[in-house]
């Protein structure tokens, strides 16, 4: 116990210096409007992708339906905001937008996780259309026109703390015995039923808890940007948070956090070509996948457990060389 406690607190401590050095750097001027504008963009694009890197990279489903989660989060924070304008407004529409899209992921989750591979996929991707055709005609949406003039309560240290509140709840259901359950079918999901495991129950809250983190990022990217529309939640939303799981690693979180910075930081440098951008994005990304198939850490995870076990090691090796 009181070993986890000292890594949980290495964590911490990680989490609150990048909090003070992004505030640092911000208050000295070497963080301009420009990178604040990027460093959200990541942000919310960390809580996507780990999300989804929970239902595909850990439980093995292949979902093509976060943007509708994402969606039902935006349009949540979106309503609620403009007759709640107060941060408590924005927060309750944070946990209304959560709420919502559970609902529709186990409406969506029950009939589907029985499917496996591309069939899931493909009713993934058919559910977040029919999520966004809904938004689409509905007069509280504003229909096609969508919403303006949403309060910004996103901030960059708002963002931030959902970034490790998300992660946290993520990481410590991967690595808890319902997580494990859920590797476990990843693996060979035969095999984890025949263990007594109830493999639809563990897909499904897989399931579930990567839609509850969609929403919270969709609910984030409203009030930042101020302005939605149903058509920034179409199926290449969806891809694009794809492809920041798959150039990570499937089933590494460290991937993931590296993957999104480093697109967002290449997106955002390339900002002055214009569409030729992508070009260079493509490139990047084709490049990357020949030489690193796997992702560019696949499984691998940074542990302060094994590089503190690693440290106590050495030293009880150069100790034990000492005393002889």
């Amino acid at each position: 116990m009181k070993k986890n406690w000292k890594y949980n607190l290495c964590w911490l401590i990680l989490m609150v210096a990048g909090f003070y050095l992004i505030n640092t750097l911000m208050l000295t001027g070497v963080i301009n409007t420009f990178i604040e504008n990027m460093l959200v963009t990541i942000g919310i694009n960390i809580i996507l992708a780990v999300g989804l890197n929970l239902v595909i990279g850990f439980s093995g489903q292949f979902s093509l339906g976060h943007a509708g989660f994402m969606a039902l989060g935006a349009y949540a924070t979106g309503i609620m905001t403009q007759t709640m304008n107060s941060a408590g407004g924005f927060y309750l529409s944070i946990l209304v937008g959560v709420v919502i899209s559970i609902i529709v992921a186990l409406i969506v989750g029950i009939p589907t996780l029985r499917l496996h591979g591309d069939y899931f996929a493909i009713a993934t991707m058919g559910a977040a259309e029919i999520i966004r055709i809904v938004i689409n005609n509905m007069k509280i949406t504003n229909g096609a026109a969508g919403l303006f003039n949403i309060p910004q309560y996103a901030t960059w240290d708002v963002v931030y703390i959902f970034v490790c509140l998300t992660t946290i709840v993520t990481v410590n259901f991967i690595h808890s015995r319902d997580g494990r359950a859920v590797i476990s079918i990843r693996e060979n999901e035969i095999a984890a039923e025949a263990m007594g495991v109830n493999t639809t129950k563990w897909k499904l809250s897989a399931f579930v808890l990567g839609a509850a983190t969609a929403a919270i990022a969709g609910s984030l990217y409203a009030s930042y940007l101020q302005t939605i529309v149903p058509s920034s939640f179409g199926i290449m939303e969806s891809i694009s948070i794809l492809i920041f799981v798959v150039l990570g690693g499937l089933g590494s979180i460290t991937g993931t956090f590296v993957a999104t910075a480093l697109l967002g930081v290449l997106d955002a440098a390339l900002q002055s070509l214009g569409v030729l951008r992508m070009v260079f994005y493509a490139i990047a990304l084709i490049v990357i996948m020949i030489f690193k198939p796997g992702g560019l850490f696949g499984k691998w995870e940074f542990s302060f457990k094994r590089l503190l076990t690693r440290k106590q090691d050495g030293n009880m090796k150069e100790t034990g060389k000492e005393s002889k």
